[in-house]
């Protein structure tokens, strides 16, 4: 339905100006963000589990083999990219998040809700690090890598109005047309996401090549898909073995990433244990995502600023969320949202210096080492949250979950003093 071939696509037929050029990768990028989150299937699911006689522990289970397929495919997925093409995996992650929901609701069965969150988890898999990689390797085929930060800032914005409008229009739909109006729903955006997928420009000159990294390549070019398979899947590794600076902003990725994007999936918890009605509770969780959304904005500002800075906002950002959760009052979420502002905004940044310390051609393969480690980190979160859920209420946990924070704050602070960026 949608073709990758570059003989068909608008950069074969020539370049387009670099105005041109950068317009148009900003116009697909903000249509495949939005269209990503534009399911409306996201806030009911575990009802449609529920409605054909799954047990909680059932659905547990789903969320398990969610989590262990994007585990499981997430670097195998960014090697692929980088082998083949970015822009086909971003392609197809799309077409199997569809068939995913098209499943659930097509044949409602254990097994049907198991194989789509399967497929759910291999398209996300496929996503990941493969759309970073191409926005700034055609940022950088434009001389443009300086608006990497604010480009994909943006992009991640449009995706909370998006998830926000998903959620709002969940509903009437559902009123109009059940479980099987939103699964129709749901699988239309990810066929259009995969359209704007497909208009995504990526100029690349074939498999990647690594000799500066060391690897034969003669080998690396050779024959068969396998060889350069491997080939960059070593490249890749090396590069976070050798460099320092690609280390750290591995690491920090995964630090920055993970807390916030974990405790995400609390704050409805949250906010009913302040005492707001249920029918209001989706209202402070759109005072959230409206930070959220405000720091993705913001995120090309922050990229200048320095490291000092930097660790004093997250110290700053850490320190309101515990007062604003522990303060169990609604009113708290006013502290929660810039908050979260700060975490989003910190969280692009750390992604935009990621990829400015990369060199070699393994980009999505070092991305994807990134989200591997995001991934992982966020089990344990989801774990440590639910073991001590018995024990301390979710304004306390929120508390606990901000030290995080402020060490790596701390940490970011030393390194400003001894010079690094």
């Amino acid at each position: 339905m949608f073709s990758t071939d570059p003989s068909l696509s608008a950069e074969a037929r020539g370049p387009l100006p670099p105005g041109r050029a950068l317009r148009r990768l900003e116009r697909w990028l903000y249509a495949y963000a939005a269209l990503k989150d534009l399911v409306l299937l996201y806030p009911v699911y575990a009802l449609l589990f529920a409605g054909h006689g799954l047990s909680t522990g059932q659905i547990s289970s789903l969320f398990v083999i969610w989590s262990v397929t994007g585990v499981v495919a997430e670097v195998p997925s960014g090697v692929w990219a980088d082998t083949v093409s970015r822009r086909s995996a971003l392609v197809a992650g799309a077409l199997l998040t569809g068939a995913g929901f098209g499943l659930w609701v097509a044949v409602p069965s254990y097994a049907a809700f198991a194989a789509g969150f399967a497929l759910w988890g291999l398209g996300g898999a496929l996503g990941s690090g493969a759309l970073e990689a191409l926005v700034y390797e055609e940022l950088e085929q434009l001389g443009a890598t300086d608006r990497y930060a604010g480009l994909t800032g943006r992009a991640a914005a449009v995706a909370t109005v998006a998830t926000a409008v998903a959620t709002a229009a969940a509903a009437p739909v559902f009123a109009a047309g059940g479980f099987t109006a939103l699964g129709a729903a749901s699988t239309a955006a990810c066929l259009l996401c995969a359209g704007a997928a497909a208009a995504l420009p990526e100029r690349r000159g074939g498999p990647a090549r690594f000799a500066d990294d060391g690897e034969d390549d003669g080998e690396a070019a050779g024959g068969g898909a396998g060889v350069g398979y491997g080939a960059t899947l070593r490249a890749g590794l090396g590069e976070v073995r050798r460099i320092p600076a690609v280390r750290y902003a591995v690491l920090a990725v995964i630090v920055l990433t993970t807390v916030w994007g974990s405790l995400d999936e609390y704050v409805p918890l949250l906010a009913a244990a302040t005492g707001t009605a249920v029918g209001d509770v989706p209202l402070l969780v759109l005072v959230v995502y409206a930070g959220v959304a405000v720091g993705g904005v913001l995120a090309g500002r922050a990229r200048r600023w320095g490291a000092g800075a930097t660790a004093g906002l997250l110290a700053g950002a850490a320190l309101l969320m515990a007062v604003g959760a522990l303060s169990g009052s609604p009113f708290g979420f006013a502290l929660l949202a810039p908050a979260f502002l700060v975490f989003q905004l910190t969280d692009v940044v750390a992604d935009a210096r990621l990829q400015e310390s990369l060199t070699g051609r393994a980009r999505a393969t070092v991305t994807s080492l990134a989200g591997l480690g995001t991934e992982l980190t966020t089990l344990l979160v989801y774990g440590l949250y639910g073991a001590a859920s018995g024990h301390a209420d979710h304004g306390t946990l929120f508390a606990l979950f901000a030290v995080p924070y402020v060490v790596f704050a701390a940490a970011l602070a030393v390194r400003a003093q001894r010079g690094g960026p």
